[in-house]
């Protein structure tokens, strides 16, 4: 048996890589490889097009139906413009605490996960475990699709999926989806002076991101007050908006950036086309002044949401190994939306809260780290009997 020395090592050991999603996550893939072929498993690397980044998934134990995948992603967010009081890069502990970049976000899962493999190869296992880490999770949960076909596709059937976003080691079995969009919009540019021969790309995108803002608000009205999400509705937002070039320029560009966060049930398809309909009104009366105007949307991301069901074998089973009785949904997006999207049993559970994601002194309570141990040493006993 490991002690906690050996899970805050290997912490150690995933945050001492930079993988901010910007950078590849190659040398990271290559440890955590050599590990679990150092005790037996069948690894398979996804990269992306450039083969700068990769996926990894593994098998540890027989290759037969019934095993339990464990989900993490390997990248993290930046720590520019953070106020770090130590190096984001380095796990330092202090008062049952460990600081450091993706402590929580989500590198202690993995790390606790690969600090048991030697017991997982000296259990006996009558069904794997399923290693899969992905690639950029971070922005926009790019990387993890691939590597899903892949385990559907060539693996006997997995019986769960566990995806360790934190969670304080509750049950998670439902959470939003994300879909964001870059609209650009093209205006006519002349001098304020005259502005009524002018189009301006910033007026313009003021009404459009009006528009966002009102298809938020009225499904804020017409929430479920049964609903279990908090907020219980389709969430849209504007965070990032660039335009214009000088004050007495009628602006000819602005491009903003806006995402649409919904509930099971609900649809960013729906969203953007209801916005994609009022685009065309706004363009119709930009180009009666200047026919070269006009506005374009593209959509960036595109992640499911994980839908709460009556049988989730998944869910069962993270109950039965935290001894929590009921389950819970959450605001943010995770891969468990896309795993349960290709046929996979999911569930969310796993070491840490999430205020602490993508904050300057990112930490997790060491007393979270035991328990996601524990957990995933019943998931062993479990697994081998």
């Amino acid at each position: 048996m490991t002690d906690l020395k050996t899970q805050i090592d290997w912490i150690s050991r995933l945050v001492a890589y930079d993988t901010t999603s910007w950078k590849s996550n190659l040398p990271l893939i290559d440890d955590v490889e050599s590990h679990l072929k150092q005790y037996g498993a069948e690894t398979f690397r996804v990269p992306n097009e450039d083969g700068t980044k990769a996926n990894l998934y593994a098998v540890l134990g027989p290759k037969v139906e019934g095993g339990v995948v464990l989900s993490g992603h390997t990248d993290v967010v930046p720590v520019e413009g953070q106020q770090w009081d130590t190096d984001p890069f380095t796990v330092v502990e202090k008062g049952g605490k460990l600081y450091g970049r993706g402590v929580t976000d989500m590198k202690s899962f993995c790390a606790v996960a690969l600090s048991l493999v030697p017991e997982m190869a000296e259990a006996g296992l009558k069904r794997p475990v399923i290693f899969a880490l992905s690639y950029d999770e971070e922005i926009g949960l790019l990387g993890a699709p691939h590597m899903i076909r892949e385990i559907r596709d060539r693996l006997p059937a997995p019986s769960a999926v566990i995806v360790g976003e934190p969670t304080c080691m509750n049950v998670i079995d439902g959470h939003k989806g994300i879909a964001s969009f870059r609209t650009s919009v093209t205006g006519y540019t002349t001098h304020s002076s005259q502005a009524e021969r002018g189009v301006s790309a910033v007026e313009a995108a003021a009404k459009l991101v009006s528009k966002v803002v009102e298809m938020r608000e009225r499904r804020a009205r017409e929430a479920d007050p049964d609903s279990p999400f908090n907020p219980p509705y389709t969430t849209m937002t504007v965070n990032v908006v660039r335009g214009g070039t000088q004050l007495n320029i009628m602006a000819g560009e602005c491009v903003f950036e806006w995402d649409c966060r919904a509930v099971p049930g609900d649809s960013a398809r729906a969203a953007r086309e209801e916005f994609e309909d009022y685009a065309r009104g706004v363009e119709a009366e930009m180009r009666a002044r200047a026919p070269g105007c006009r506005i374009e949307t593209i959509q960036l991301t595109d992640a499911p949401p994980l839908a709460p069901q009556a049988d989730n074998p998944a869910a069962d089973l993270a109950k039965a190994l935290t001894g929590r009785n009921a389950t819970d949904v959450v605001a943010y997006a995770a891969e468990a939306g896309q795993f349960q999207q290709a046929g996979f049993s999911t569930v969310i559970c796993g070491p840490g809260s999430i205020d602490q994601a993508h904050q300057p002194n990112e930490f997790i309570a060491i007393a979270q780290v035991a328990e996601a141990t524990a957990f995933l040493r019943k998931l062993i006993a479990r697994l081998a009997a």
